[in-house]
C-alpha cells in the first residue's frame, strides 16, 4: 500500500484532526486531511495519498447520501455521512428529554434518513408505563419504536438484527441511555477492536468522545457509535427544513390558505386547525415553535 497512490477508502474512526480509515482489504491507516480544511466525518468515502509508511492524507471526500449534524450558534458537530437509518436509543431512567429526541428525529428526517426509537430498559416496569406515555405523541409522526432490555443479550440480536441487516446504521442517544451495552450485545468484541486499532494507530485509549463505525458479524451490516449528548442544536435548518421534519404536519399544510404559513398564527392555517382539533399533540407544536424561534433569533433566515 506504501507506493499504491489515490486508494479509495472509507472513514471509520474520527480523533480531532485525523481519522482511521479503511480499505478494502480490511488494514487501517491513521490519515490526516490535506491541508487545513477539514470537513471528513465517520463514514465517509475517501481518497487517500500515501504519506509515510504508516500514514495517509485524505485528498478527496467523495460524493455523501446525506450527513447528519447538529449545531449550535458557536459551531456544527457531524455524527456520519453516508447513514441508512438512525437509532435514537431512550431508556425509562434516566427520563429522556422530549425535546432532545423530537431534535434528533428532525435531524434524520431533514437529512433522509429514516429514524427508530429503541426504548431501552423495559426491565424497570414500574417507569416503563411514563416513558411509554412520553412516546406515544410520535404516534401521529410514524416513527418505528422498538421495546428492549439490553441486559437481555440475546432478545437484542433478536430484534435489532433484522432491521440492521444490510444498511449502515446510527447509535444515537443521550448519556446513560444504555447504548454502550446495546452496542456490546450486537458486536460483542467492539471493545476489543477498538482497543487494537488504538494501540495500532498510537490515538490512546477509546473513550465515548470519538464516533466509531462497527461492522456487524458475519457481514451483516455496520454500526456506527457516536458519543452521547445532552444538546441538539439544528441551528443549520432553514423553515421549509423544520417543517419537514413534522411529517404530522403535512396532511395539515395542504389547507393552509398561505403559501408561506409559518404555522404559529396566520388565519386560515391546516396546521393550527389541526392541532385544535386534537390530531396534532400540543407539545409537538410547542417544539415546532421553539427551534423556530432559536433559529430566528441567531438571524439565520
Amino acid at each position: 500500500m506504501d507506493k499504491a497512490a489515490g486508494l479509495r477508502g472509507r472513514i471509520i474512526a474520527a480523533h480531532g484532526r485525523h481519522y482511521t480509515v479503511e480499505f478494502a482489504d480490511g488494514s487501517v491507516r491513521k490519515c490526516f486531511p490535506r491541508g487545513k480544511k477539514a470537513g471528513a466525518t465517520v463514514g465517509d468515502h475517501v481518497v487517500v495519498g500515501p504519506q509515510a509508511a504508516d500514514e495517509g492524507s485524505i485528498d478527496q471526500i467523495l460524493e455523501r447520501r446525506n450527513l447528519l449534524y447538529r449545531s449550535d450558534d458557536m459551531r456544527s458537530k457531524q455524527f456520519a455521512a453516508n447513514v441508512d437509518q438512525l437509532l435514537i436509543v431512550v431508556a425509562p431512567e434516566p427520563v429522556f428529554s422530549d425535546d432532545l429526541l423530537g431534535r434528533a428525529l428532525i435531524a434524520a428526517r431533514t437529512a433522509g434518513i429514516e429514524p427508530v426509537i429503541v426504548l431501552n430498559k423495559t426491565d424497570l416496569q414500574d417507569s416503563l408505563p411514563r416513558a411509554r406515555a412520553k412516546l406515544a405523541s410520535l404516534a401521529g409522526a410514524g416513527v418505528r419504536t422498538i421495546e428492549i432490555s439490553a441486559l437481555a443479550e440475546d432478545a437484542v440480536r433478536n430484534a435489532l438484527l433484522p432491521i440492521l441487516k444490510g444498511k449502515c446504521s446510527l447509535l444515537l442517544g443521550q448519556s446513560g441511555m444504555g447504548k454502550s451495552t446495546i452496542l456490546n450485545a450486537l458486536i460483542p468484541d467492539a471493545r476489543a477492536h477498538t482497543q487494537e486499532h488504538s494501540l495500532a494507530l498510537g490515538t490512546g485509549k477509546h473513550t465515548t468522545t470519538t464516533t466509531r463505525l462497527y461492522h456487524l458479524p458475519d457481514g451483516f451490516g455496520d454500526l456506527i457509535d457516536s458519543p452521547g449528548f445532552q444538546a441538539f442544536g439544528l441551528y443549520h435548518l432553514s423553515p421549509s427544513d423544520i417543517e419537514r421534519g413534522f411529517p404530522e404536519f403535512q396532511q395539515g399544510i395542504a389547507h393552509c390558505r398561505f403559501y408561506n404559513c409559518t404555522h404559529r398564527h396566520e388565519p386560515g392555517c391546516g396546521v393550527l386547525a389541526a392541532l385544535e382539533q386534537g390530531s396534532i399533540p400540543p407539545e409537538r407544536h410547542e417544539l415546532y415553535k421553539r427551534i423556530l424561534a432559536e433559529n430566528e433569533a441567531q438571524g439565520r433566515y
